[in-house]
């Protein structure tokens, strides 16, 4: 690779969504393009129709294969052959040229012709359309690579919000959640807040489950059956505090108290993260064997191709990948 500059992919997301915008809005910022090469990973169409609809002028060469990288400035890698493109319509043949674009992408990193990976976002239901089971982003880079420990951290605003639990219904979280997950999860933790950020004393608070964090057992048990155990197992990594009540928890994260709040539940973690971030929120995925992020937000088709979307969260993903990859690779 350079020896100058890291390589970043990006991977289009849902051709149909507002991915390709918020690529094209972040890639035709000159700030932006002096930080790394870029190699976008998807569709030459949905990329140029993109571009005339913003009115911006990107100079773009295209690639054939991995034989051409590295390669300097901004790149395209043609992946599938969509000609015809109508914003905002979930279909099953975006959401399969969406996967195409990831499964493109873990190529490039298993050849080692990428540094780190940033993903536009993808839908879920579309991609089952496909026929393929798809339960997200996160779990299937996890899957492909053999990882069985991974995490998402959020990170946006003065929070780093680490979920227990994802994407699952609000009544299966409490079963869904173990003292050796939790565990696990705050090594993780620990280990990212250190690597990646160079934090070499991470503090850490841990969410409680129910309100006011039990009541001592009052409002409910899994604080005591379940965290207050993984968190006493984990002081032994750093500065672990839990299990605390989410609502003055999240104030004190706020005011510098805390690094990192691990957080049960999707929305106990992201509500207060996008009140202060909504659009710089970034998704790092924690565990996988090389740096991946994506923006905090989903396809948006009701936007889509009209050039309303917001890219300040695709710009710190790009930002926060070349950041962290830098800072790995000045340490080999």
């Amino acid at each position: 690779m350079s020896k100058d500059r890291l390589t970043c992919a990006i991977t289009l997301g849902d051709p149909a969504g507002i991915g390709p915008e918020v690529v094209v809005k972040a890639l035709g910022d000159r700030r932006i393009q002096r930080l790394a090469n870029f190699l976008i990973i998807g569709n030459s169409f949905a990329i140029e129709k993109t571009a005339r609809i913003s009115k911006i002028r990107l100079k773009i060469d295209r690639i054939q294969n991995e034989e051409e990288l590295p390669h300097k400035g901004i790149a395209l890698l043609n992946v599938g052959a969509i000609s015809k493109l109508v914003f905002g319509r979930g279909i099953a043949a975006y959401g399969l040229a969406s996967l195409d674009f990831i499964k493109a992408a873990l190529k490039l990193i298993s050849l080692k012709k990428i540094d780190v990976l940033v993903t536009a976002p993808v839908n879920k239901h579309t991609i089952s359309q496909a026929g393929r089971l798809f339960r997200g982003h996160t779990e299937y880079l996890a899957q492909r690579t053999k990882t069985r420990n991974f995490a998402m951290m959020l990170i946006g605003g003065p929070f780093k919000v680490v979920l227990a639990t994802r994407h699952i219904a609000l009544k299966k979280v409490a079963k869904a959640l173990t003292a050796e997950k939790i565990y696990e999860l705050l090594g993780l933790t620990v280990f990212a807040l250190k690597k990646y950020f160079g934090i070499r004393r991470p503090r850490i608070g841990v969410c409680g489950l129910n309100p006011h964090s039990g009541e001592e057992g009052i409002l409910g048990q899994e604080e005591i059956k379940i965290i207050r155990p993984a968190v006493v197992k984990a002081k032994k990594f750093a500065s672990i505090e839990g299990p605390l009540p989410a609502d003055t928890l999240f104030y004190s994260a706020s005011q510098g108290k805390f690094d990192a709040v691990v957080a049960m539940y999707h929305d106990q973690g992201l509500i207060p993260l996008k009140t202060f971030a909504f659009h710089q929120g970034v998704n790092l995925t924690l565990g996988l064997p090389f740096v991946r992020t994506s923006p905090d937000h989903g396809t948006a088709y009701d936007i889509a191709g009209k050039n309303k979307a917001n890219p300040g969260s695709m710009v710190e993903a790009i930002k926060l990948a070349v950041k962290i990859g830098s800072r790995i690779k000045g340490k080999k």
